[in-house]
C-alpha cells in the first residue's frame, strides 16, 4: 500500500507528539487521526478501518502497570491481528520496546526520531503489508539484526541495538571498541545503514595495516608525480567518503607521526593530496574501531589524547562472546542455517552435547571462531544431527589463550607451527590460512611477522 492512500492513527497522551505527528504526515498520508485517551482505541478501531497505528509505549491511564504500551498493543492485535503498529518509545522504556516486537509490533521509534526516519519507516511497512512480506525493519526487529550478520538477544546487546538506532540518525564521531572477532565492522556498517548518510558512500580503512609512506596517499590522495610509483592521480579515501561514512579500523596500531597526520585533517576538515598545495574541503562521518582497551589509547606514549577526544564522541564497547553466552547457539543456529544453504545441505539439528560443547566454550576468537567453526562443522558432518565431536574449535586461538593465561613461553613455538601447518596446508594462500584459523589476514601478517615467517 502507498502511504499517500494510507489512514493512520497516532495514540499518545503527549499533545505535541500528537501534533508534530499530525505536522508532518499531513501531506504523506490521505487521513491522520490523533487521540490522546486509548482507552477509546476500540471505539476508533470500529468506526474507521486503519492501516497503520502509532502507539506511545506509556500513558497516564487507569492500568498503570509500568507496561501501558504492551496492554493496548495486544488489545489492538485482539481487534486487528494484521494491524500493523509501530510503538513510540522513551530510553527507559527500551526493554519493553524489544518485547513489544515479540508481541507483534512491527517495529518501534526511540523520542526523539528524525522525521525522515519516520515517513520511511511507516512507507516501508505499509508498502510490504499488503504483500505478505515482513519489511526490512520488521526483520531487523524481530531477529535481533541489524546489518548484515549483527545478531543478539542478550541484554548487553539490545543495549547495543539502542546505541545504534539513538546515534545513527546524527552525525557524531563514533568509537567502536572490542576484542577481534566480536563484529565491529558490522556494528560500523548497521550505524552507516541507519544513517542520513545512508544513500551515499561507506568507505572502510584498514589504517592499522598502512605503512608510514602509503599513510598519506592512501588517506588524502595523491597527484601523478608526487613521488616515484605515482603515475596518475589518485583520490584519497577521505574524498572518496565524501558526503558519505568513512570507517577507520584498527585505529589504535598507526604511529604517532600518523597521529598527528589524521588529527590535523580531522580539525580543519580539509585535505590535500600529495604532490599539491591545493586544500580539498570534506564533509564525512567518522567511524573508528580498535581492539584496544580505551585506557590504554589514553597512554599518550602510545596515543594521542586530543586525537582520542576528537574520534571518542560517543563509544560503543562490544562485549566478548564469552560474557555474552545467552547468544551463542542462536548464533551457531543461525550460521548453521546460512552453511547448510551454501553448501546445499539440509538445515542441521544440534543434540545436547553439540549445544553443551559450544555453551562451555571460551570463544578466545568470539562470533568469528564460532561462524568458522560451525562452517567447518556444516562441510564435515556425515550426518543431518549435529553432535559434539562435529565441532572443532581453532587451535592457533585456544594456544594464544593458554599462553596467555599459564605465561608459557614454550607455547609461541606451537602457535608458529601451527601457523606453518595451516600455510603449507593451504600452498601459501594467506587468505584462506587466516580463514582456517579463524583471525583476520592482519592478524595473521601480524604473527608471521612476529615470528619471522
Amino acid at each position: 500500500m502507498n502511504l499517500k492512500n494510507a489512514r493512520i492513527l497516532v495514540i499518545d497522551d503527549d499533545t505535541d507528539v500528537l501534533t508534530a505527528v499530525k505536522l508532518l504526515l499531513k501531506t504523506e498520508a490521505r487521513e491522520v487521526i490523533t487521540e490522546k485517551n486509548p482507552e477509546n482505541i476500540k471505539h476508533l478501531l470500529a468506526a474507521t478501518k486503519f492501516d497503520l497505528v502509532l502507539l506511545d509505549m506509556n500513558f497516564n491511564s487507569s492500568i498503570n502497570t509500568g507496561n501501558e504500551g504492551i496492554f493496548w498493543l495486544k488489545k489492538i492485535k485482539a481487534i486487528d491481528e494484521n494491524m500493523a503498529v509501530i510503538m513510540i518509545t522513551a530510553y527507559g522504556d527500551i526493554d519493553l520496546a524489544v518485547r513489544s516486537l515479540k508481541e507483534g509490533a512491527s517495529d518501534f521509534m526511540v523520542k526523539p526520531w528524525h522525521n525522515e526516519k519516520l515517513v520511511t519507516t511507516i512507507a516501508d511497512i505499509l508498502q510490504k503489508k499488503n504483500s505478505g512480506k515482513s519489511s526490512p525493519s520488521l526483520q531487523v526487529a524481530n531477529d535481533s539484526v541489524i546489518g548484515n550478520q549483527l545478531l543478539g538477544t542478550s541484554e548487553v546487546m539490545e543495549e547495543i541495538f539502542y546505541k545504534i538506532e539513538k546515534i545513527a540518525p546524527t552525525d557524531a564521531n563514533v568509537l567502536i571498541l572490542g576484542e577481534n572477532g566480536t563484529g565491529k565492522e558490522l556494528v560500523a556498517q548497521a550505524i552507516f545503514q541507519k544513517s542520513l548518510r545512508a544513500k551515499n558512500a561507506f568507505v572502510k580503512v584498514d589504517v592499522g595495516a598502512l605503512t608510514e609512506s602509503l599513510f598519506e596517499s592512501e588517506l588524502f590522495g595523491h597527484k601523478k608525480g608526487a613521488f616515484t610509483d605515482a603515475r596518475e592521480d589518485r583520490v584519497g579515501r577521505f574524498e572518496a567518503a565524501h558526503l558519505g561514512t568513512l570507517f577507520l579500523d584498527e585505529i589504535g596500531n598507526i604511529s604517532l607521526q600518523q597521529q598527528a597526520k589524521l588529527l590535523t585533517v580531522l580539525q580543519s576538515r580539509n585535505i590535500q593530496r600529495l604532490g599539491t598545495n591545493e586544500v580539498t574541503p570534506i564533509d564525512i562521518r567518522l567511524i573508528c574501531a580498535t581492539n584496544l582497551p580505551l585506557a590504554e589509547l589514553a597512554n599518550e606514549n602510545k596515543f594521542r589524547k586530543d586525537l582520542v577526544y576528537r574520534i571518542n564522541t560517543v563509544e560503543i564497547t562490544i562485549p566478548p562472546l564469552r560474557k555474552r553466552k545467552d547468544d551463542i547457539l542462536m548464533l551457531a543456529k543461525y550460521y548453521a542455517k546460512i552453511y547448510a544453504e551454501k553448501y546445499r545441505k539440509p538445515v542441521p539439528e544440534m543434540d545436547a552435547a553439540c549445544e553443551d560443547k559450544l555453551l562451555q566454550y571460551h570463544y578466545p576468537g568470539n562470533v568469528r571462531e564460532l561462524q568458522y567453526s560451525i562452517e567447518r562443522a556444516m562441510i564435515m558432518a556425515e550426518e543431518e544431527l549435529l553432535h559434539a565431536g562435529d565441532i572443532i574449535f581453532s587451535p592457533l586461538e585456544s594456544t594464544t589463550v593458554m599462553n596467555e593465561e599459564a605465561g608459557n613461553f614454550k607455547l609461541s613455538s606451537m602457535e608458529k607451527n601451527t601457523i606453518l601447518k595451516v600455510i603449507e596446508k593451504h600452498n601459501g594462500n594467506i587468505s584462506k590460512a587466516a580463514k582456517e584459523l579463524g583471525i583476520t589476514r592482519t592478524a595473521l601478517y601480524r604473527r608471521l611477522s612476529k615470528y619471522e615467517i
